[in-house]
């Protein structure tokens, strides 16, 4: 299992001005060749043509003069965001065929009405009226005449005549539904165009967020503003950079190296020079970090039992914070045996629904874990859920018996919701099955 750990916050004016120079300059390099190497093969997907001799990684290598472990980690990165796009290709187009089919079903049920509606118009012009009561329409008799009503949930029309229901609904209700169909074919069309456009492009990656690169559009048209947009936008295509570890490196790393007794990190840059970043530590995870660099230390045979550290550095305006990635086993006691029985678990928008069942699946006991996302923040969100995957956790382990989940896909359901109901689309939104499923396969792992 791989964990990803944050240090501390290293702040820009506790160190050097060359160090925080020399940062800038690999980080900027770094993404320059990772921004290269991603455009080089969109050029070769897209014209059958490499603008390249040799490989990508020679050739990436001698365009910025790099080492091979920066040049590995951008190639690799750059290979990493294509295949992403990829598998996003393949969910939209998941998504586009979801939502052809709910305009469609749509579709189905405005034409039925129009046609009820027609027929409606047509049996009042020929003197036999006649009311679908299906859709709501109810005939009266009251001491004045007949009188037409349509009835809804919460209020009822009615008209006192004949001539003002047809005239003043009938008419102006298809003369409605016509429009609506028309946009509803229209939405159609496009999403049957957006369906050949995502099957025939190669898609492509705008690096400091698309968002961001057409705020320069929405803000004062002045020089300096504009100057200020560029250098932002600038400092977020060039704001983080990861390097791959190796498992016959020392430390598990040719370009980052951690020494644990004085919680020193020494990064060597892109142009060779060794820099050295002083209280360098890991509030949630720092025994973990030494444990990994302390086997790797003393691992005899690292190309064949080594361990790999991957390490990451962010750039975030004022301080720098860095990431360390290692590879955990699992925990040696883990519960698989499910002959005493299991813990099943239904996930829920406002609630966790848990039933304790022995061996036989007879139900021993059920239980629910309440809880309101309504007006929470994404973080406060993930808290909550945090603390119900405890709760949960905690039950199973008191009776010694694995969980099992449903294995959900809301991605397709959540996409399919224009015609829905509010209500069934605001729960669909707040249902937050992955940060459920991560919660308590984070917190169950930990455990055992």
């Amino acid at each position: 299992m791989k964990k990803c750990y944050f240090s501390n916050r290293i702040y820009k004016h506790t160190i050097p001005h060359d160090l925080n120079q020399e940062f800038s300059h690999s980080l900027r390099l770094y993404n320059r060749a990772m921004r290269t190497a991603y455009a080089w093969q969109t050029k070769h997907l897209r014209t059958g043509n490499k603008p390249y001799e040799g490989t990508l990684h020679l050739a990436i290598k001698k365009r910025f003069q790099l080492d091979d472990y920066y040049t590995n980690s951008a190639v690799q990165q750059a290979n990493a965001l294509r295949t992403s796009q990829k598998e996003l290709q393949v969910l939209y187009l998941k998504q586009a065929d979801v939502t052809v089919q709910s305009i469609q079903k749509k579709l189905k049920n405005e034409r039925r009405k129009l046609t009820a509606l027609r027929n409606m118009k047509q049996l009042i012009a020929t003197g036999k009226p006649k009311l679908y009561k299906r859709m709501g329409y109810q005939m009266h008799q009251a001491a004045s005449g007949a009188i037409y009503a349509l009835h809804h949930k919460n209020e009822t029309h009615i008209w006192f005549s004949l001539y003002l229901f047809e005239h003043r609904h009938l008419d102006k209700e298809i003369k409605h539904l016509k429009a609506r169909i028309g946009q509803l074919q229209h939405r159609l069309l496009r999403q049957e165009q957006k369906k050949e456009k995502l099957k025939q492009t190669i898609s492509s990656a705008l690096f400091g967020s698309r968002s961001f690169f057409r705020k320069q559009y929405t803000m004062e048209q002045d020089q300096k503003s504009h100057v200020a947009w560029r250098q932002a936008f600038r400092h977020k295509r060039n704001a983080r950079m990861t390097i791959s570890g190796r498992k016959d490196a020392k430390r598990g790393n040719f370009v980052f190296q951690y020494d644990v007794p004085s919680q020193t990190l020494h990064i060597r840059s892109t142009t060779g020079r060794v820099l050295v970043l002083p209280y360098v530590y890991f509030p949630y995870g720092q025994d973990r970090v030494q444990e990994s660099v302390a086997t790797q230390l003393s691992c005899q045979n690292k190309k064949k039992y080594g361990q790999s550290m991957g390490w990451s550095i962010e750039d975030h305006g004022t301080y720098y914070l860095i990431k360390c990635m290692i590879e955990e086993p699992e925990h040696p006691l883990i519960n698989y045996s499910k002959a005493d029985g299991v813990i099943g678990v239904d996930l829920n928008y406002n609630h966790i629904a848990s039933s304790h069942v022995n061996g036989q699946g007879q139900l021993l006991s059920s239980s629910c874990l309440y809880f309101s996302l309504e007006g929470k923040r994404s973080g406060q969100i993930t808290k909550i859920l945090e603390a119900e995957a405890i709760r949960l956790v905690d039950i199973a382990v008191q009776r010694n018996k694995p969980i099992v989940l449903e294995a959900l896909d809301t991605t397709l359901s959540k996409s399919a919701g224009r015609y829905r109901n509010r209500k069934q689309n605001r729960r669909m939104s707040l249902f937050a099955y992955k940060k459920m499923q991560d919660g308590i396969h984070s917190r169950a792992a930990k455990m055992g």
